[in-house]
C-alpha cells in the first residue's frame, strides 16, 4: 500500500507531504482546482514519461517520493533483486524521481540510483490506473477477451498456447525463407565450398587460434628474438660470460672452505648457481636454435595467419562470428543439397506444431467459454446495481477463422439496455454513461483478481449521479476491502463513503496561484462543508443537511 507522499514543485503545487491509510481515499475538489496533481505524482513514479514544463514556474526542479508498504514483499524482492537494486527494509519500497529544469533527471529506488524503465517494470507491481479513457476502452474487442481471460484465469493457458503459436509461426517464416531463396548456382556453390574449406583448414578453437597469433608474432620478430636470445647465452656461458668469471670465484670459495670449514654451505650454493647459470645459457642457446624457423613451416604459418586474418575481416572480428558464418555457409550447402528434403522436412514440423496449438487453442476456447457464462452472471448483476434494473449483459465466445496471437476465437460484450430489445455489441449501443457503468461494474467483479494493491479510479464515476453515484461509492467501499483505493470524484455520494478524504484547492488571491493538498477526513465539519459545496452550496442549510445525512453516523 501507499505510505506517504511527498511532491515538490510540480505544476501549482509548491510542496506537501501526505500520509495514507488502507481502504478508501476519495480526492475532491473544484474544476481545474489541480486534482491531477496528485494523480501525475503517482504517475511519475510509475514510469511515465515527463517534459520539463511540468515543473513549477521559478522552481529548479519538482520532485516526487513515495513509500510503500508491502505486508509480504518477498515478490517485489525478487523483482528488485533481477534489476540489480537493493531489497525492501522492512517491507518498505521507496522510490524518488526528480526532475530537474537544467540537468539530466535522477532516479532512486531504496537509495541506489535506477532507470526510467525499472520505475516502469515496478509500475506493474504496485499501482493499476483507471482513468476516463477506460470506458472507452471497452469498445475495444482485445479489451474484451483481455477482461474475459482476466475472470476465468486463462493466464496460464494462454501462455501455453502462445508458446506453441511463436513455434508454428517461426517454422512456417522458415519454410518461406528457405522457399524464396534462389537456388545456388555452381560458382556460387563453389565459392561456399572453398571458403568452408578455408575454415575447415583452421583448427577455429580459441587455444589453437591463441597459439597461431602468437607463433605467427614469433616468426615475425624472429631475428630479433634469436638475436637476443644468442647475446644470453654468450653472456652466461660465452667466453667473456658469467660462467667463467663464476667459476673462479668458485675456486676461491673452495680455498675459503679449506681454511674455515663453516663457509663450506656458501660455497655449496655459490656451485649451484654456477650450474643454474650454466644450464640457463645452455636453454638460451637451444632456444636461439628453436627460433630459426624452417622457411616452409613459415610460410605455412604466415598462409594460415592470413587466412584468419581474412576471415575475421569478412565475418566479425572474432571467432564466435566467423563460426556463425561457417554454420550458416554449411547450411545453405545442406539446404541446395537436399532442398526438397529439407521443405518436406519442414512441412512436416509445421503440421506438428500446428496441430499442438489447435490443441492448446481448443483448451483455451473451453476455459473462456465457461468464463463468459459466469462474467456475464456476475457483470449483469452489478450493471443492475448501477441503474439498468432490465438491461441484458452477455459475453459471446466468437470463434476465428485460423488461429491468432491469441488463440481461435475472440470475445465480444452484447449490451442491451433496455428491456425487449436484443442486446448487440457495446459500440453498436451504449452510450458514454452506458458504458461507464458497463466498464465501473467489469472493474468491481475484476478487482479481487488484480494483485496490485493500489487502484487508482480517475472520474470513473463521470456521467452518472442521484441513486446510482451512492451505488458507485458502494463499489468503490467494496473494492477498498482487498485494496488500496484512491478515487478522484465529483460525486459527494461517492466521497462520503470513503473513510480518508483529501481536498485540493487553488488559491489564486495572491500574485501567482498555488494547489493545497489536505487531510480532512478527521474533522467532520471539514467533511460536511466539503460535501455540502460539492453538493451545490457549501453554506446552504439543505446542503449541510444532505451532507450530515450523506456522511451518516
Amino acid at each position: 500500500m501507499l505510505q506517504s507522499l511527498r511532491i515538490r514543485n510540480l505544476a501549482l503545487l509548491e510542496e506537501v507531504a501526505l500520509d495514507f491509510e488502507e481502504g478508501f481515499t476519495a480526492v475532491t475538489g473544484e474544476t481545474g482546482a489541480g486534482k491531477s496533481i496528485l494523480l501525475g505524482a503517482l504517475s511519475l513514479l510509475a514510469g511515465e514519461r515527463a517534459d520539463k514544463t511540468i515543473i513549477r514556474q521559478g522552481a529548479a526542479a519538482c520532485e516526487a517520493e513515495a513509500a510503500l508498504f508491502f505486508t509480504d514483499s518477498r515478490k517485489i524482492d525478487a523483482v528488485l533483486a533481477g534489476l540489480d537494486l537493493p531489497p525492501c527494509e522492512d517491507g518498505v519500497l521507496i522510490l524518488k524521481r526528480s526532475l530537474p529544469r537544467d540537468k539530466a533527471p535522477k532516479i532512486t529506488v531504496n537509495g541506489s540510483l535506477a532507470t526510467l524503465s525499472v520505475l516502469q517494470q515496478l509500475g506493474e507491481h504496485w499501482v493499476d490506473f483507471h482513468g476516463p479513457s477506460e470506458p472507452r476502452r471497452l469498445l475495444k474487442e482485445s479489451c474484451q477477451l483481455e477482461l474475459l481471460d482476466l475472470f476465468g484465469r486463462a493466464g496460464g493457458a494462454l501462455e501455453a498456447y502462445q508458446a506453441g503459436y511463436r513455434s508454428w509461426r517461426e517454422l512456417i517464416a522458415e519454410k518461406e525463407r528457405i522457399s524464396s531463396e534462389a537456388r545456388l548456382a555452381p560458382d556460387q556453390i563453389a565459392f561456399l565450398e572453398n571458403q568452408l574449406a578455408q575454415i575447415d583448414a583452421l583448427d577455429l578453437t580459441a587455444e589453437a587460434i591463441e597459439a597461431l597469433e602468437r607463433d605467427f608474432a614469433r616468426m615475425s620478430r624472429a631475428q630479433e628474438l634469436i638475436e637476443l636470445a644468442q647475446a644470453l647465452a654468450a653472456g652466461l656461458t660465452g667466453d667473456e660470460g658469467v660462467q667463467g668469471r663464476v667459476a673462479a670465484l668458485l675456486r676461491e670459495a673452495r680455498q675459503l672452505e679449506g681454511i674455515d670449514a663453516a663457509s663450506k654451505p656458501l660455497a655449496d650454493r655459490l656451485a649451484s648457481a654456477a650450474v643454474e647459470l650454466n644450464d640457463l645459457g645452455a636453454e638460451f642457446s637451444a632456444l636461439s636454435q628453436q627460433l630459426q624457423f624452417d622457411p616452409d613451416h613459415a610460410e605455412q604459418l604466415t598462409e594460415r595467419m592470413n587466412t584468419w586474418l581474412e576471415l575475421k575481416r569478412k565475418h566479425g572480428g572474432e571467432l564466435g562470428a566467423v563460426l556463425a558464418a561457417r554454420d550458416e555457409m554449411r547450411r545453405r550447402l545442406e539446404v541446395q543439397g537436399n532442398l526438397e528434403g529439407t521443405l518436406a522436412k519442414l512441412e512436416k514440423q509445421i503440421s506438428d506444431a500446428h496441430r499442438a496449438a489447435k490443441k492448446e487453442a481448443a483448451a483455451l476456447r473451453t476455459l473462456r467459454e465457461k468464463a463468459a457464462k459466469e462474467l456475464a452472471k456476475v457483470a449483469a448483476k452489478g450493471i443492475a446495481q448501477l441503474g439498468f434494473q432490465k438491461a441484458d449483459f452477455s459475453v459471446r465466445v466468437v470463434p476465428l477463422p485460423e488461429l491468432g496471437p491469441t488463440g481461435d476465437c475472440g470475445a465480444e460484450f452484447l449490451f442491451s439496455p433496455n428491456v425487449g430489445e436484443a442486446p448487440l455489441p457495446l459500440n453498436r449501443v451504449a452510450s458514454s454513461g452506458e458504458l461507464a457503468r458497463v466498464m465501473l461494474a467489469l472493474k468491481t467483479v475484476l478487482a479481487d483478481l488484480d494483485e496490485v494493491p493500489l487502484l487508482v479510479f480517475d472520474e470513473v464515476d463521470a456521467n452518472v449521479g442521484g441513486e446510482i453515484g451512492r451505488v458507485v461509492g458502494e463499489k468503490m467501499a467494496g473494492i477498498a476491502k482487498n485494496h488500496q483505493v484512491l478515487c478522484v470524484t465529483h460525486l459527494p455520494q461517492v466521497a462520503a463513503q470513503a473513510t480518508c478524504h483529501l481536498v485540493v484547492t487553488k488559491d489564486q488571491s495572491k500574485d501567482r496561484a498555488v494547489v493545497r493538498i489536505e487531510p480532512i477526513q478527521a474533522s467532520r465539519k471539514a467533511r460536511v462543508a466539503e460535501l455540502a459545496r460539492m453538493l451545490g452550496d457549501s453554506k446552504a442549510r439543505s446542503a449541510l443537511a444532505h451532507a450530515e445525512e450523506l456522511l451518516g453516523k
